[in-house]
């Protein structure tokens, strides 16, 4: 695997639809910049959520927009975003997304495991962002979230994300997104 310059991110841009919307301005020497959108989902009540069916108590889930003066996420806190920015994945190449250094040190998780995004994928990113200071953080929409990084594969995949033969689950997602 090779991971790609601004150069030939900026090329499969124009080429191949690779990142929507697309500002240079985000561009980085061997990343692009992705940022918050103003939607997030939040848990709460005492109810269960179980892992390995995937279902949510009805009353846990809620959906919610960032108010224009943020949203204060608190020590511990879970919720679910997405970036402004969605992403075209062609069948030769893979991504990471990665959490900038900058948020990081201050105590934000932007995504607590799911980084990878397979040849094919298409849609936003969605976020698993964590609060693991000792004190509140506040976010808002637009804010610079992450980075994108993108590989080169040896060859190009035989079955891509979204193929029927592997029952995608968040092919073409919008938005936060819950587990399915």
């Amino acid at each position: 695997m090779t991971l790609l310059s601004d150069n030939a991110i900026q090329k499969l841009v124009q080429t191949s639809g690779l990142i929507f919307p697309f500002e240079m301005r985000s561009l980085q020497p061997c990343s692009y910049d992705v940022h918050l959108d103003s939607r997030l989902i939040r848990f709460s009540g005492g109810s269960v959520i179980d892992a390995e069916s995937k279902t949510y108590p009805k009353d846990s889930v809620h959906e919610m927009k960032i108010p224009a003066e943020g949203y204060i996420l608190d020590p511990g806190e879970f919720v679910l975003g997405s970036t402004i920015e969605g992403v075209s994945i062609p069948k030769n190449l893979a991504a990471r997304y990665e959490g900038k250094s900058s948020i990081g040190r201050l105590g934000l998780a932007s995504h607590v495991t799911a980084g990878f995004i397979d040849p094919g994928f298409r849609g936003d990113i969605t976020l698993e962002i964590k609060n693991e200071n000792t004190l509140p953080i506040r976010i808002k929409a637009g804010m610079a979230i992450g980075q994108l990084c993108f590989f080169t594969l040896n060859q190009e995949v035989n079955n891509s994300y979204g193929d029927p033969i592997l029952g995608s689950h968040y092919f073409n997602q919008s938005g936060p997104t819950l587990s399915r």
